[in-house]
């Protein structure tokens, strides 16, 4: 293996901006081993490249611990059996060791136990297990996916610990706040004050103070440093001021204190934090559905037909699976024995089951429906089309990075500015000023600090989300983050599904002609009848017959495999299917029966026919119907200057007809997931800003691709999951309302950003006493706390402004 690469991905925590992502990325490039290197902000993981030394991980890993951030890592203790020695210990100690993942391995000889840390995307137990079993030892593990569970329970509570800390800090910075901006002059004020801000700043701030420290051992700089100066500054000089007021009074100053501006920073940043976290929480929701249509056990038949239940882990290619009514197919493969109808809607995205039978292919994570078959596996584990499925919508859902990332990377340049300004301003007064040039020097530099801190420019982005994604809820638009706000009122280009997007996407009865005497006795033989049918058009039928009183009892009753269904009544054969079912019975197609059927196929209809006594009695047309709202829809995207295309897995005729009646010119049929997704990626490449609206699995990877991914409300979880937006009511109408709701929420990003960047940039001036030598006037840090206040509230009021638009 020597000169080969292998690529690893490390799960992130505490990595929460594009700046934090960068600082890692450039961490990456200092590490001996690494060949290439990628943050995904979205997946909160990192992607790379290594040589085939362990140690490389191992570096990789500590470069980001001593950053401040973490990697996800499972700490397990595993008996060891095969032990009879010390040097066997070591032995077992260096082979994990040199294991890709394992981040530490400590073996104790005398109670027969290894301790592993490893990281649970790069190695599993099992994997251990072998290589300890290549040289003679073992470890006793448990077979489950525990490892996994364990990385999403991890995160969990990181998740609740930043709650539980964000709750903390507002509980006690309201009432730090009010006393502070209304009750300086109460008994004991400064010391009821420090007694609120103290827990704030040891506790929920600890972390900044930490990670900033860390980030200054590494020559980096992140929004936790300006933080942790301005609120650590803050609270040291007030504390200061607390105990030795006499201090300033001894200057002719007065002897402020500041210590609400650290509470309520330290509370303002947590909560944007918080808002950050939530919008994430559901990043992996779609790929564990995708991963939970595979069934955990599947039905093996041996070589002598003996059928036993096996892991789906332990399925290897050759092995022949049986298949029961109801189930999901664990795996690729083709048909051996038996047919059934299969419901494969994850892969074409159509609602009618397709027949398979001796030699059809089969596909993982497709249910079957009424019927039982054995099938030969040809594919398993990563190489099924399911898993690749979950493969594409993971790579495409890591290329995306959220609007935040905007305001964070002008974090990065803007914190060493300010720690700049905050240390020039003070060096300048210490110079400059004269007799109280140091005292007026470190109230100018807190001041400095306190205005500057982030407050208008962390809430800027989530305020105006939080409303905008409210105002949409209420018109039936779910939206999931900042990044299809940004993006939708680019949209140039939308691409829709066909089938449950444009349509309703159940087989209705739209027609039926009796060609004979419609009795309620031939309305019984063909309930009946299609009730006995095993076929997914039948429920249709059955569905649109008006219920009898009197049914029939039916005989002979038989299922003809591809054609339809045939049985007897009062001695007189009945059947119920296409063309070929009658021809095999010697019924003719009369020419106004066959006129009527062409014209109902050209409608994009399927045509079943009901025939008794040697001749047609009826025909009836079945298709998934046009949403009414559709067609209005389209016109209104197209009015919008936005170029409209439909894909369907469906076949060219119905496709051609569906686009003539909603008004579509660009379409194309019998698509594949694969194609959608790579003619979105061929739009994008001519510059458009793509969106794609679809409703079933077999949609996620194009919606993932997508710029702005749509789903359709009444679709799969899985489509829900995957987009960034969600219809409600299914109706494409809502997209042009989810465009000018998108519009109108950038525009007040873009304000709020505004008014913040210019808030800091007249503020931190005027902190610095820029206006001292032209009139005097030098801020005090109790105002500029106040104005820091002022512009947080400026920034969440211009945000619910959004309540009031109309779409």
């Amino acid at each position: 293996m020597n000169g080969q690469h292998n690529q690893f991905e490390l799960p992130l925590i505490g990595v929460e901006s594009e700046n934090c992502a960068l600082i890692v990325d450039k961490a990456f490039t200092k590490v001996k081993g690494i060949k290439q290197h990628h943050v995904d902000l979205n997946n909160s993981k990192a992607v790379v490249d290594t040589d085939e030394d362990a140690a490389t991980i191992k570096n990789a890993v500590q470069s980001v611990r001593d950053l401040g951030y973490d990697i996800v890592s499972v700490k397990k203790q595993f008996p060891v059996t095969g032990m009879s020695c010390a040097a066997c210990a070591s032995s077992v100690e260096s082979i994990l060791s040199a294991k890709q993942g394992i981040i530490n391995a400590n073996v104790s000889f005398a109670n027969s136990s290894v301790q592993v840390e490893y990281i649970p995307t790069i190695v599993e137990p099992q994997q251990m297990k072998i290589a300890l079993q290549e040289i003679g030892y073992d470890i006793i593990i448990e077979e489950n996916e525990e490892a996994k569970e364990e990385l999403d329970n991890i995160r969990r509570q990181h998740y609740l610990q930043l709650r539980r800390k964000t709750i903390w800090a507002i509980a006690l910075s309201i009432p730090l706040f009010v006393v502070g901006m209304f009750f300086m002059s109460m008994p004991y004020a400064n010391y009821i004050m420090w007694a609120l801000a103290t827990p704030i700043v040891l506790w929920p701030g600890s972390q900044f103070f930490i990670n900033a420290y860390k980030q200054a051992k590494h020559r980096s700089a992140n929004m936790d440093m300006l933080v942790a100066l301005s609120t650590g500054i803050a609270y040291i000089f007030s504390m200061f001021n607390t105990l030795f007021h006499s201090f300033w009074h001894n200057r002719g100053l007065h002897a402020h204190v500041y210590f609400e501006a650290a509470g309520v920073v330290i509370a303002f940043i947590l909560l944007g934090k918080l808002l950050e976290e939530k919008a994430k929480a559901n990043t992996s929701s779609a790929i564990k559905k995708l991963m939970g249509l595979q069934p955990k056990t599947v039905t093996l038949i041996d070589d002598g037909g003996h059928t036993m239940d096996i892991p789906i882990a332990q399925v290897k290619t050759g092995d022949t699976i049986l298949v029961k009514p109801g189930e999901k197919i664990p795996v690729d493969g083709i048909v051996k024995e038996g047919d059934s109808y299969v419901d494969e809607s994850m892969i074409s995205g159509e609602p009618v089951p397709v027949l398979k039978a001796n030699g059809n292919n089969v596909f993982a994570g497709t249910i079957n429906q009424k019927g039982s078959f054995q099938f030969i596996a040809e594919k398993v584990g990563a190489d099924t089309l399911l898993a690749q499925i979950i493969k594409m919508v993971q790579q495409a859902q890591g290329s995306k990075a959220p609007v935040q990332k905007l305001v964070d990377k002008i974090a990065g340049i803007f914190v060493p500015v300010v720690v700049g300004i905050a240390l020039l301003t003070f060096f300048a007064w210490w110079l400059l000023g004269g007799e109280n040039g140091i005292t007026q020097g470190l109230l100018a530099m807190v001041t400095v600090l306190v205005i500057a801190c982030p407050c208008a420019l962390g809430l800027a982005t989530p305020t105006a989300i939080m409303v905008g994604v409210g105002k949409g809820a209420e018109n039936g638009i779910l939206i999931k983050d900042a990044e299809s706000l940004e993006l939708a009122h680019k949209i140039n280009a939308i691409v829709l599904d066909k089938t449950g997007t444009i349509t309703e996407g159940k087989p209705i009865v739209t027609d039926i002609e009796w060609f004979a005497d419609n009795t309620q006795e031939n309305i019984n033989i063909l309930f009946a009848l299609e009730k006995s049918s095993e076929h997914p058009l039948a429920e249709a039928v059955v569905q649109y017959i008006q219920p009898f009183d009197q049914p029939v009892l039916l005989h002979h009753v038989q299922s003809v495999t591809g054609s339809g269904i045939t049985a007897s009544f009062n001695n007189i054969t009945y059947m119920i299917g296409n063309a070929t079912l009658l021809s095999a019975n010697n019924i003719a197609l009369s020419t106004n029966v066959d006129a009527w059927a062409t014209q109902k196929r050209n409608e994009a209809k399927t045509v079943v026919f009901f025939a008794g006594a040697n001749k047609i009695l009826a025909a009836i047309a079945i298709a998934d119907t046009i949403k009414q709202s559709s067609a209005m829809a389209i016109q209104n995207m197209q009015s919008m200057g936005i170029d409209v295309y439909m894909l369907t897995g469906d076949n060219h005729q119905t496709a051609a007809a569906v686009a003539k009646q909603v008004g579509i010119t660009n379409y194309k049929a019998e698509v594949l997931p694969a194609d959608k997704a790579a003619f979105i990626q061929q739009l994008q490449q001519q510059g458009k800003t793509v969106a794609m609206v679809g409703d079933g699995i077999n949609d996620s990877h194009a919606l993932a691709q997508a710029d702005v991914s749509i789903a359709m409300g009444k679709g799969s979880d899985i489509a829900m999951d995957v987009a960034k937006m969600t219809l409600i009511s299914s109706d494409l109408s809502k997209i042009p309302a989810a465009i000018r709701l998108s519009k109108k929420t950038v525009a007040t990003i873009r304000q709020n950003l505004f008014w913040a960047f210019i808030y800091n940039i007249i503020g931190i001036p005027v902190a610095a006493g820029a206006l001292y030598f032209v009139n005097g006037f030098l801020l005090n840090p109790m105002l500029a706390s106040t104005a820091m206040a002022l512009s947080s509230v400026s920034v969440v009021s211009n945000s619910l402004r959004l309540k009031w638009a109309k779409l």
